[in-house]
């Protein structure tokens, strides 16, 4: 099994390399015209390092709590004094200064980050007319943190979305870090509501690998919908060998997840093997992406989707059930 997919990828490097960049087909792009949405954006990622004296400091988180409190985790520290002298030295590093320039270079003055946060949360209002618009704040963390969203607040730090350009970047394998380049701060940021319970709803007594799986994929659709042209493999975070490999070989992952009976086992060596984060599935070979399981959820949820196009998409990522929609997605990918 390894060999096969091994010598599946000799073959397709040849093809996908001249194609790294050629953009997916795109799925249907919802008409938002009638749609007019002011989205409160904040550029604040010149404060922390023009902050000169503690007292700015403590200032300028009680004017953002939800940063302070949860983006830079004010409760991992024993007392505010504490949280404060940390994040001063921190902020007052002369290496911020070149932190700060890398990253005015790579987003400018936000205005275009801003724009396509914009036609997402569109399109998202679209689905879901009673959505109520968060507060979007850009920052650098000096690397402290990718992404914090909550109800009312997005926190986002360019710091660790500069790409591989950059002097400094997250401390993470490399097969982590292709997923924070520029192009990736909206399919993360998607994906977050996509998995969320606002959004997604799961039976949360069901622990089976399927349920991961299907609860992945409906994210994953989801995100799709609300930026219907961005790749599949941006959404997922593989390279275009990679998602050209799985794609191909969908009979082999099947085979594979039939044989170790994953779907409906709760194990966490299976979940670990075909859910978690890894840089392949070895199992079935060196060149498998991490996450397949995920994947084939996506495929699933497609599918399910294709089988009953009378649904809408809140109404999909209402469903409950993963075997439900596994079982009527007629998901079977076998020669």
């Amino acid at each position: 099994m390894k060999r096969l997919w091994y010598i599946f990828l000799l073959i397709i490097v040849v093809f996908s390399s001249c194609r790294d960049n050629v953009q997916e087909e795109c799925v249907y792009a919802p008409n938002v015209e009638s749609i007019s949405i002011d989205l409160p954006f904040e550029s604040l990622e010149s404060k922390l390092p023009a902050i000169t004296t503690k007292q700015e400091l403590v200032d300028f988180f009680a004017s953002h709590i939800a940063m302070r409190d949860y983006f830079f985790n004010r409760e991992a520290y024993p007392s505010d004094s504490a949280f404060i002298n940390e994040l001063y030295y921190r902020f007052t590093n002369p290496h911020l200064d070149t932190l700060l320039m890398e990253t005015q270079k790579v987003f400018g003055d936000g205005s275009q980050l801003k724009q396509e946060l914009t036609v997402a949360f569109s399109n998202l209002t679209y689905y879901y007319p009673d959505f109520k618009l968060p507060k979007v704040q850009t920052v650098i963390s000096g690397l402290e943190n990718d992404m914090f969203m909550s109800d009312s607040v997005i926190v986002i730090s360019l710091d660790y979305y500069l790409g591989k350009g950059a002097r400094y970047r997250p401390n993470m394998y490399e097969y982590m870090l292709r997923r924070y380049e520029k192009d990736f701060i909206l399919p993360s940021l998607m994906l977050l509501y996509g998995i969320d319970s606002r959004f997604n709803e799961t039976d949360l007594s069901d622990r089976t690998v399927l349920a991961d799986m299907v609860a992945y994929g409906k994210a994953y659709y989801f995100a799709k919908r609300m930026l219907p042209c961005t790749a599949d493999s941006v959404l997922i975070g593989y390279t275009s060998e990679e998602i050209t490999g799985a794609r191909t070989n969908q009979d082999m992952i099947w085979k594979k997840l039939v044989e170790d009976e994953a779907f409906y086992s709760t194990s966490q060596q299976l979940k670990q093997r075909y859910i978690a984060e890894r840089p392949h599935t070895f199992e079935l070979g060196e060149k498998a992406p991490g996450r397949i399981g995920t994947w084939v959820g996506w495929q699933i949820v497609n599918k399910y989707a294709a089988q009953n196009s009378d649904l809408t998409l809140p109404q999909i990522m209402k469903v409950k059930d993963a075997k439900k929609i596994f079982t009527e997605s007629k998901y079977k990918p076998v020669d």
